[in-house]
């Protein structure tokens, strides 16, 4: 059996549903290794998350971003390569494909990357650090190595990095979701908008407690926790902190509205789940975002708090509306963003070059 390595410094939130999702399947047809780096936010006993089959190694070389920077990082890479001389060696996040483009022998193994959101597009860090980050993925894309893309906004930026890429959307377990899909119903006399993720810089909860301030009738939740919780302070806000996934399903259920206001994105597992759970979703006009969602078809794109006010407003006077809207996310997640679909493309990509 081929043995494929993937190789992921943040392992937590997002990446860490992709992986969860994708590896299970993969272990079906490979040997599947997974080298990773701890956050704070990883949970604890991860490792029985995963299917049985899946190998697990802890990198403790890896330290967030700054791990591009640690030759030791590097080093332990190269030496878990030659012990598991794998097949296919795959990449996530910036600094894994940073560190393992350059670590690796690129011409004598298939290497990919996915960047789940690329790291230039950050924001909040100054253009010197923005200009810094373009460099490192720019001088990356040289190497013998493809950029799979998570959506086609994140492949279009690829593109301009370099011509060995594709793109491959994420996808959810659809089946895994169905128990908890709930039919849309604005009807009710109280109504419930969540958000789930950590609550830090990127997910923009300074934003997010406006359109809360504005909304006082209306009850808010944001599944999950983060160093940016005290940005939360609108009365009408409650942290969940953090829970399993089932139950950050049941609560994402429960909910009518779904608002995922980021300041950039790759392609969000968190809305797709909320798209095919029938949640009105109101979304950030950012890349990711805006690759899945088609304003006013099945669902809705912002810019300003005024428009997610305004459009929540709307939505609550128009049931009957987000009923059409709610039905067209949820079967588009069903046709295009299923992870039998996901799953699949991988694999024709992988067996492309071995």
């Amino acid at each position: 059996m081929k043995r494929i390595l993937h190789i992921v410094e943040p392992f937590a939130t997002g990446i860490l549903s992709f992986l969860l999702g994708l590896t299970k399947k993969q272990a079906d047809e490979y040997e599947v290794y997974i080298a990773y780096g701890l956050r704070p936010l990883t949970p604890v006993g991860v490792e029985d998350l995963f299917d049985d089959r899946i190998h697990l190694i802890k990198v403790f070389e890896f330290n967030g971003a700054r791990s591009v920077f640690n030759p030791k990082a590097y080093l332990r890479i190269r030496s878990l390569f030659n012990k598991i001389n794998p097949d296919v060696v795959h990449l996530h996040s910036s600094a894994s494909g940073i560190i393992g483009r350059w670590a690796l022998p690129c011409n004598k193994v298939n290497i990919y990357y996915t960047p789940h959101g690329f790291s230039f597009l950050m924001q909040g860090h100054g253009i010197i650090v923005q200009y810094f980050f373009w460099l490192a993925e720019y001088f990356s894309a040289k190497r013998n190595a493809t950029i799979i893309a998570c959506s086609k906004g994140e492949f279009n930026e690829a593109q301009k990095l370099t011509n060995r890429c594709t793109y491959v959307n994420n996808g959810v377990n659809t089946r895994e979701l169905e128990p908890y899909v709930m039919p849309c119903d604005i009807s009710k006399e109280k109504i419930k908008i969540c958000t789930c993720g950590r609550i830090l810089y990127q997910k923009n909860p300074a934003l997010f407690n406006q359109i809360a301030l504005k909304l006082s009738f209306v009850d808010f939740i944001w599944i999950g926790d983060g160093e940016l919780k005290n940005e939360l302070s609108a009365p009408n806000i409650t942290i969940t902190g953090w829970v399993t996934r089932e139950y950050a399903l049941q609560i994402m259920s429960l909910s009518d509205l779904f608002i995922l206001p980021s300041l950039w994105e790759g392609l969000p597992i968190s809305l797709l789940e909320a798209m095919f759970l029938k949640k009105v979703c109101l979304v950030s006009n950012v890349v990711g975002n805006r690759d899945v969602i088609n304003n006013m078809e099945n669902g809705f794109i912002c810019n300003t708090v005024d428009e997610y006010v305004n459009r929540i407003k709307d939505v609550i006077d128009k049931n009957k509306y987000c009923e059409l809207i709610t039905q067209n996310a949820h079967d588009d997640i069903l046709h295009n963003y299923d992870i039998e679909r996901m799953s699949m493309n991988y694999s024709l990509i992988y067996k492309q070059n071995t």
